[in-house]
């Protein structure tokens, strides 16, 4: 498996907003937005170069958490789909998909089918959950569900693999003699692991074709990247392998409002020169998000990156 983008540019993907309305970054304005509006911010991020377009996932969200997550989470599988239809070449990343919820031979349908209609965009980013009783409703057991992700990892393998047929036997999941057509596109779905805990560093290492950092500041990346070198050497692993981070929220230029203490902003050379670092940390691609006030404002804020920070990314 070769690496998802070229080795020695710093790339930068976005998730996007409206499909998933957490209040740690969902602005004001989403909260009335809908299919036209993410299809516009698609659309923009593709012309600006973008690498990825990512998506989130929960299946139902507790009362207790809705207050801070809200319960707005669109399907991961149905979004990328829906922008497999409206971009041409950008990347399908679910940033990330709660693998155990679900049995791997319906992950691997559903992704398997994405990759299919897409042209062979799929990045598979996928992590552990953090919702008990979405677990619980599910039949799903939480406590297990690192077990329950490895093994579903390495299921998913031979299900999305080249193979009409594919076979596994674990401890947890067997399947032989049952077909899935169609096949990926791609010979190898990528697959990018989420999370910053011992556990889910661990299984980006020995699993994974990537990581997807959850929120780790910039101080703390290189022990993480440091240790998932290690782990990989220890495995003996040594296909290619592409480091991510998540940005402090950005705004191309001087914005005139209060976008938040920690908001980057200024200058298009200046924001280059401060994501810049990253690469210097090790970091392969960036993922970023923008203050805004409405979807014209974004919509600016990324063709304005894609024209201005970008050409100095490099």
């Amino acid at each position: 498996m070769g690496r998802v983008f070229p080795e020695g540019r710093l790339v930068y993907g976005m998730q996007l907003p409206v499909q998933s309305q957490s209040t740690l970054y969902a602005e004001p304005w989403e909260a009335s937005a809908g299919a036209a509006d993410l299809a516009a911010v698609a659309r923009a991020a593709e012309g600006a170069g973008f690498g990825y377009l990512a998506t989130c996932d929960h299946v139902a969200v507790p009362r207790r958490l809705a207050g801070a997550m809200s319960t707005v989470w669109y399907d991961p599988v149905a979004t990328l789909s829906f922008l497999a239809g409206i971009t041409e070449r950008v990347r399908l990343l679910s940033h990330v998909a709660v693998l155990g919820l679900r049995h791997p031979l319906i992950s691997a349908k559903q992704y398997a089918t994405l990759d299919h209609l897409s042209g062979g965009r799929l990045i598979l980013g996928v992590g552990a959950g953090h919702v008990p009783e979405e677990f619980e409703v599910l039949g799903v057991d939480f406590a297990r569900r690192g077990a329950v992700l490895d093994e579903t990892l390495d299921a998913l393998r031979a299900a999305l693999g080249p193979e009409e047929y594919p076979e596994f036997e674990g401890e947890l999941f067997a399947f032989r003699d049952l077909g899935q057509l169609p096949r990926p596109a791609q010979e190898r779905v990528p697959v990018w692991v989420g999370g910053s805990s011992a556990a889910a560093v661990r299984r980006a290492a020995v699993r994974g074709d990537g990581w997807l950092p959850q929120g780790d500041p910039r101080d703390r990346l290189p022990a993480q990247i440091a240790r998932i070198r290690e782990l990989r050497a220890e495995a003996g692993v040594g296909a290619p392998f592409e480091v991510g981070a998540l940005t402090e929220p950005l705004y191309v230029g001087e914005p005139g409002w209060d976008t938040g203490r920690r908001t980057l902003t200024g200058k298009p050379e200046a924001l280059a020169a401060s994501l810049r670092e990253y690469a210097e940390l090790g970091v392969d691609q960036i993922q970023v998000r923008f203050r805004s006030r409405d979807r014209a404002e974004l919509v600016d804020q990324i063709t304005a990156f894609g024209a201005e920070v970008a050409p100095h990314l490099t």
